[in-house]
């Protein structure tokens, strides 16, 4: 894939519009369903590691498949419901998650192109106020900036210049 001129991947009005509207329609449909712990309660709630995991997945085995042999102490009900809706969640989540590596990545590639493309103007920046081009002179002190500077050995008093 060319890591150059990404700007077939640009999001028309409509586009943007749909994003927009679903990402508002997803927040709508969870939004009684979020929690919002503190740090504490995420420490003390979170400790139901892999390991615990798969103690609740046995225990779900055996009602399922022995009934009797479970506790009378358990709302079942609530047990399984609480075990669906966690799946429900962890689906979306795995899918959130490969969504947003996606736009990560597709962002990564865009502001490449616009470092890239900055690049080819601080050159041409360069180029014009070499040849003594009116306006210039600012444009590339100004960009100069962004630059690491490369100090001569030779010279105590050196002039810094751009590396790019």
């Amino acid at each position: 894939m060319p890591f150059l001129n990404y700007n077939n991947r640009h999001f028309t009005t409509t586009e943007q519009t749909a994003l927009q509207d679903a990402l508002a329609a997803l927040q709508t449909a969870a939004q009684d369903k979020l929690a919002n712990l503190t740090p504490k309660e995420r420490q003390d709630f979170g400790s139901v590691n892999e390991q615990n995991k798969l103690l609740v997945n046995k225990v779900k085995d055996y009602r399922d498949s022995q009934p009797n042999l479970s506790s009378t102490d358990v709302n079942w009900e609530e047990f399984t419901q609480d075990y669906q809706t966690r799946n429900i969640l962890q689906d979306t989540i795995d899918q959130l998650t490969e969504l947003v590596r996606g736009l990560e990545n597709a962002k990564i590639l865009h502001d490449w192109d616009n470092y890239q493309s900055s690049l080819d103007d601080y050159r041409y920046t360069q180029y014009k106020n070499q040849s003594g081009v009116t306006g210039y002179h600012t444009k590339e002190e100004e960009l100069k900036q962004f630059f690491p500077r490369n100090t001569s050995e030779n010279n105590n008093n050196s002039t810094e210049n751009p590396s790019i």
